[in-house]
């Protein structure tokens, strides 16, 4: 599966804006980023082991609220960080 990555992580990415993982879930799929780029999964999902809440992926442009989500092989994930400031 094709999964963009935001620019807030493209240092664990070695800059790349969207690469391939697998898994049958989001979790499988966060956890495959996870072991080919080391600490991103923590950056993406808290201790809890839920979506950060300034986190939102999307499946083929719909929002999934949990890691049990289900993908498939031809999906495209899109993981967005929100912006903040003053």
């Amino acid at each position: 599966m094709k999964v963009y990555i935001p620019g807030a992580l493209h240092s664990y990415t070695r800059e790349a804006s969207s690469v391939d993982a697998a898994g049958a879930s989001v979790g499988e799929l966060l956890d495959d980023l996870d072991r080919r780029y080391p600490g991103i999964r923590f950056r993406i999902i808290n201790e809890q082991d839920e979506i950060r809440r300034h986190i939102r992926i999307f499946v083929n442009s719909d929002q999934v609220a949990g890691l049990s989500a289900p993908l498939h092989r031809e999906d495209e994930i899109m993981i967005v960080c929100a912006l903040s400031g003053g």
